[in-house]
C-alpha cells in the first residue's frame, strides 16, 4: 500500500507505539489497544471479553491472519462491538506471551503464533488457539464463527466462563509446580540417548519435519563427545551442520540462516531470519571447527557474521531483531529465483555451472521457482577445487547485486537486550577462536550501546530500544544472555571491566528474579507487572531458557572468582528443577550442559604475565585452538580491579619474575610452571571424564 494511502487510513491506539509489530496493525479497522490498564478498565466498565492477539513483526501466519481477518471490515465490526481487542508483541512482552502460551499448550496440546486468547477483563483466559482462517472450512473453525460463539456464551453462560477460567489458571499452576530433586548425573547419558532416538540420520536434525536448528542440542552433543569420547555424538553434530548449510535454510546468496525448514532435508525454509538463530549457530559452527578442524565450518561462521554486520547492525552498535519471510505479500519472494533469470544474469556458460551445483532447474523446487541449495552437491569436492569455488563465489556476488534491487522484506529494527546478549557472546567467542578482532570490536560496540541506551535512571536494565525509546523492564533472559556475552567478551579481551559488569548483572538478576522459597529464577522481576501467574522457565527450545543460561553463567563466574555463594546459587537451581528435568533431559539440553560443567572438574588456568607479551600471546592462541568447554582462563596482570574481584590471585604470582602458569582444579593448584611449552602441554592434557 502506498504511504499516502496509509496516512489517510483510520488509525487505532497502536499508532503511538514504537513496536514494529504493533505499528503494522495501527491502521487496521479493529480498534486495537496496546496491553495496559486502559484496555482492562474499558473491558470491565463495558462488561466485554478481551480478545488478545500475540505475535511478532516477521511472523508469516500473523500477516496472513491480519490480511484475512484484522483488515476485514466485517470481522472488525464484530470485534469492535463485542470485545476489547489487545495486541501484544511477544518479543517485547515475553512475560505475557509465556503465560498465555502455556494456556494454549495446556488447552490445545500445541502452540504457535499468532497466539489467539479470549479472556475476562481481569486477564483470566477461557479460550485459546493460534491462527484461524476467517471462514470455517474443511472441519477447521473459522475466526468469525469462533467470535460469534464466544459472544453467545459470554451472554448466556457467563458463570461457566468464570468457572472455566479459574480451572484453567489452577491447572496451569499445578502443571508448572517443580518437584525439587538433586539432578542425577546419569541424566546426562539419558539426554544423549533421547537425542539419539530423535536424531534423523539421513539429513541430520532431531525431527522429521519441520526441522529446527536446535543449537542447544548441538552444544550438548559436542560436550558429550568431549567427555564420553562418543563418536556418535560428534557424527550427529557434523551431519546436522553439513545438511543445514547445504539446504535452503541457509541463504547461499546473501548468507545467514532462516528460522526453520518446513521439510525433512532443510530445503524449504520458513524464510524469516532471526538474530538469535544466527548468533547461536555461529557458536555451534565455530565449536565444530575447533573439534574437527573442518574449514567449511569456519567459512559458514564467517558468512553468518558477514550477513549480520552488513544487514542487522544499528549504526550505533546494537543489533536488529529479525527480517521477515514475506515481501510484496508473498513468502520467500525476495529469496527465490527462476531458471531464466539465472541464465540472463550469469550467461549460458556460468549459469550451467551454477545451476548444476545449486539445484536450479526449469521446473523449480519451490512453487515453480528455485531456492538455491547444495543438497545434491558433494561440498568436499566443491571446496577442494579452488578454481570452481572462486567462480561460484563471483556468480553469487553477481546474483546478490541483482537481488539487492528487489523489494526487501520488512526488517524489525528494534534492539532487544536479550538477543544482543547472544550476539555479543557469539562475536566474542568466535572472534577469539577465529582470531578475528573485528568481531570482538563489534561485540564491544554492542555492549557499549546497551550500557549507554538500555539502563534507566535507577540503574535497572531495560528490554527494548527503538528510535530513541527505551521500554519494558528487562526480563530474566536479558540479564542471563547479556551476562553470557560479557563473560565471553572477558575471555576474548581479559578486560576486567566486562567481568565486573557480569558479576554486577548476576547480583541484580538474583535481586529481581530469585525465588527465595524454592530456588530458580522467575521470568519477570519482582518490580514488574504482576500477571495471573509468574512463570519460571527451564525448557530449552530455539533459544535456551534464562534459567539454563544463568546456571552456566553462575558456575563459570564461581570458577573464575571462587565465590562459593555463586556455586550455592547454581546448586539450588539444579535442585529446583531437578524433578522436571529428569523426566525428559533432552528437552533441557542447555541445562544439561550446566550439569556437565558442574561435574566435569575442568581446568582453571591462571597465566601471570602481561597480555602484550609475545610468549603469552602465543600460549593463549594455542589454548584457544583447543575445544575446552569446561576450562577457565584468567590473565593475572596484577591489575587492582582484577585483584578486588579475585583476591586469591595474590597467591598466584610470577615465579622469579618469569611468565608463570598455574593449572588448578576444584580451587587447588599444582606447582607453577615457567616453561611455556610445558605449560601448554599441561593445558592440553585430556580433561577428566564426567563422574
Amino acid at each position: 500500500m502506498h504511504e499516502s494511502d496509509i496516512a489517510n487510513k483510520k488509525t487505532n491506539k497502536l499508532i503511538n507505539e514504537k513496536s514494529p509489530y504493533l505499528l503494522q496493525h495501527a491502521h487496521n479497522p479493529v480498534d486495537w489497544y496496546p496491553w495496559g490498564e486502559e484496555a482492562f478498565q474499558k473491558a470491565g466498565s463495558e462488561n466485554k471479553p478481551i480478545f488478545l492477539s500475540i505475535g511478532y513483526s516477521t511472523c508469516h501466519w500473523c500477516h496472513v491472519m491480519e490480511r484475512e481477518s484484522f483488515e476485514d471490515e466485517e470481522i472488525a465490526n464484530i470485534l469492535n462491538n463485542n470485545f476489547i481487542a489487545i495486541k501484544v508483541d511477544r518479543e517485547e512482552r515475553p512475560d505475557v506471551d509465556s503465560v498465555y502460551m502455556n494456556v494454549c499448550q495446556a488447552l490445545t496440546g500445541s502452540g504457535g503464533w499468532p497466539l489467539t486468547i479470549f479472556m475476562t477483563g481481569d486477564k483470566k483466559p477461557f479460550f485459546a488457539g493460534t491462527y484461524f482462517p476467517k471462514e470455517s472450512n474443511y472441519g477447521i473453525s473459522g475466526f468469525k464463527d469462533i467470535l460469534n460463539h464466544i459472544i453467545r456464551v459470554w451472554k448466556d453462560n457467563r458463570d461457566e466462563i468464570d468457572k472455566h477460567s479459574e480451572e484453567i489458571i489452577n491447572h496451569i499452576k499445578s502443571m508448572n509446580v517443580n518437584s525439587p530433586e538433586i539432578v542425577d548425573r546419569r541424566s546426562v547419558d539419558r539426554a544423549f540417548k533421547e537425542l539419539s532416538y530423535s536424531y534423523e540420520s539421513y539429513y541430520g536434525g532431531f525431527s522429521e519435519r519441520p526441522k529446527f536448528p536446535s543449537p542447544s542440542n548441538l552444544f550438548f552433543l559436542l560436550r558429550y563427545y568431549k567427555l564420553a569420547n562418543s563418536q556418535n555424538a560428534l557424527t550427529m553434530v557434523t551431519k546436522t551442520l553439513d545438511s543445514m548449510y547445504k539446504g535452503g535454510i541457509f541463504d547461499h546468496i546473501g548468507y545467514g540462516f532462516s528460522r526453520y525448514s518446513t521439510d525433512n532435508k532443510w530445503l524449504v525454509p520458513h524464510f524469516e531470519k532471526m538474530l538469535y538463530d544466527n548468533a547461536l549457530l555461529a557458536i555451534a559452527y565455530s565449536e565444530a571447527y575447533l573439534v574437527t578442524g573442518k574449514k567449511l565450518y569456519k567459512e559458514v561462521t564467517e558468512k553468518i557474521f558477514a550477513y549480520i554486520l552488513r544487514d542487522m547492525m544499528h549504526n550505533e552498535g546494537g543489533f536488529y531483531s529479525a527480517e521477515d519471510a514475506d515481501s510484496e505479500g508473498e513468502e520467500g519472494k525476495f529469496y527465490v529465483w527462476n531458471y531464466d533469470e539465472i541464465v540472463d544474469i550469469l550467461g549460458e556458460k556460468d549459469s550451467e555451472l551454477f545451476c548444476k551445483y545449486y539445484g536450479i532447474t526449469k521446473n523449480g523446487n519451490f512453487e515453480g521457482n528455485n531456492i538455491p541449495n547444495l543438497i545434491e552437491t558433494n561440498i568436499e569436492n566443491l571446496y577442494e577445487d579452488k578454481e570452481i569455488k572462486d567462480r561460484i563465489k563471483e556468480m553469487t556476488e553477481k546474483l546478490f547485486v541483482v537481488r539487492e534491487k528487489r523489494v526487501h522484506p520488512h526488517k524489525d529494527d528494534k534492539v532487544l537486550t536479550s538477543w544482543n546478549g547472544l550476539m555479543i557472546a557469539a562475536l566474542s567467542y568466535c572472534g577469539r577462536i577465529l582470531e578475528n578482532n573485528d568481531y570482538i570490536e563489534n561485540a564491544k560496540k554492542s555492549v557499549q550501546f546497551i550500557y549507554n541506551k538500555l539502563f534507566n535512571s535507577d540503574g535497572r536494565l531495560m528490554a527494548r530500544y527503538r528510535k530513541g525509546e527505551v521500554k519494558h523492564l528487562a526480563y530474566l533472559d536479558d540479564y542471563a544472555f547479556l551476562c553470557w556475552g560479557l563473560i565471553e567478551l572477558y575471555e576474548a579481551t581479559f578486560d576486567v571491566e566486562y567481568l565486573k559488569k557480569a558479576i554486577d548483572l548476576t547480583k541484580d538478576m538474583k535481586k529481581y528474579f530469585w525465588d527465595e522459597e524454592e530456588g530458580g529464577l522467575f521470568l519477570y522481576g519482582k518490580d514488574g507487572e504482576e500477571l495471573i501467574w509468574r512463570p519460571k522457565e527451564i525448557y530449552d527450545g530455539a533459544i535456551p531458557s534464562g534459567n539454563s543460561v544463568a546456571t552456566l553463567n553462575t558456575l563459570r563466574l564461581a570458577k573464575l572468582t571462587r565465590d562459593m555463594e555463586l556455586e550455592k546459587m547454581a546448586s539450588r537451581i539444579f535442585t529446583a528443577f531437578g524433578g522436571k528435568v529428569q523426566n525428559m533431559p533432552a528437552a533441557y539440553a542447555h541445562f544439561m550442559i550446566s550439569v556437565m560443567y558442574g561435574g566435569a572438574g575442568g581446568k582453571e588456568v591462571i597465566i601471570c604475565a602481561s597480555k602484550e607479551d609475545s610468549e603469552v600471546k602465543n600460549l593463549i592462541k594455542e589454548r584457544n585452538s583447543q575445544f575446552m568447554p569446561f576450562s577457565t582462563l584468567v590473565l593475572n596482570n596484577e591489575e587492582k580491579d582484577l585483584l578486588e574481584i579475585m583476591p586469591y590471585l595474590k597467591d598466584n604470582k610470577k615465579v622469579n619474575e618469569k611468565n608463570t602458569v598455574y593449572i588448578c582444579k576444584n580451587f587447588s593448584c599444582k606447582e607453577p610452571i615457567t616453561d611455556m611449552s610445558k605449560a601448554l602441554d599441561a593445558i592440553k592434557e585430556k580433561e577428566p571424564v564426567l563422574t
